[in-house]
């Protein structure tokens, strides 16, 4: 069976890539990864391909192992992998809790390594690899400072996965957005208030997807980046000093 998996399927980026990625190429199944079966199952009634709902809690390393058994049982042909899972906590380091912090690094990098390396022995010649990843990889981010740090680990990942697989002829793509109307926020903003104000452009969820499948389907990019002013802050994080670039972060979100 031809299949699509995508993990962090229950809302945002993830279900948005699903409702367009099942539009995009035709699979047999998208196997869809998420804490809560119900509401993976209401993805059945968006879509025309089968949706097969796996309620996982990936902050979880016994859940690698459960995917690990699925895997071995029904042996599928995975011709894309999208690791979508993935939470960020906004504050100063003494407002997020160490479980919190420690949350978010099992999640955004240990997960999305076990999920990469569980599911490459089940993927061929022409598969794709999506990682989701943020535009903070690329910087040093003051109160985002684990999750920034939880980014530029995906990124260097994913970069260099892509060149080891290269030869293997499977691709390896990040998406690096910047900020993106989800319920990310939600989550984000409940270790505090203040932290973070500034959002100088905010992105809808179904135009940086549209872009990334694009760019995964049409281009040979190892990064998909959406936005001309999002390109032009990756550019400007490369040619200047960090500490510069923290200083302007710091100004914008009026902290001293």
């Amino acid at each position: 069976m031809k299949i699509a998996i995508v993990t962090g399927a229950s809302s945002g980026m993830g279900r948005e890539l699903v409702l367009q990625i099942s539009q995009k190429e035709k699979f047999d199944e998208i196997w869809v990864i998420a804490r809560r079966r119900e509401v993976l199952e209401t993805l059945q009634a968006e879509v025309t391909c089968k949706i097969r709902p796996i309620p996982l809690d990936l902050g979880k390393e016994e859940s690698y192992k459960e995917y690990e058994n699925y895997l071995e049982q029904e042996k599928p042909n995975v011709t894309l992998l999208a690791n979508c899972a993935g939470f960020g906590k906004f504050g100063r380091y003494d407002q997020i809790p160490l479980e919190a912090c420690l949350g978010m690094i099992d999640l955004n990098c240990k997960a999305l390594v076990a999920i990469t390396q569980l599911t490459l022995p089940y993927m061929q010649r022409g598969a794709r690899i999506l990682q989701l990843d943020s535009l903070s990889a690329f910087q040093p981010v003051p109160y985002i400072n684990v999750y920034g740090a939880s980014k530029a680990f995906v990124l260097s990942y994913s970069r260099a996965l892509n060149r080891e697989l290269k030869t293997a002829g499977i691709r390896v793509m990040s998406v690096n957005p910047g900020w993106v109307k989800t319920d990310f926020f939600d989550r984000a903003t409940a270790t505090s208030s203040d932290a973070v104000t500034y959002y100088n452009i905010m992105y809808e969820a179904k135009d940086v997807i549209r872009t990334a499948i694009h760019d995964l389907y049409h281009t040979r990019k190892d990064v998909s980046i959406h936005g001309l002013p999002v390109k032009l802050q990756v550019l400007g994080v490369k040619l200047l000093p960090h500490k510069l670039i923290m200083n302007i972060w710091m100004k914008q979100q009026k902290h001293n």
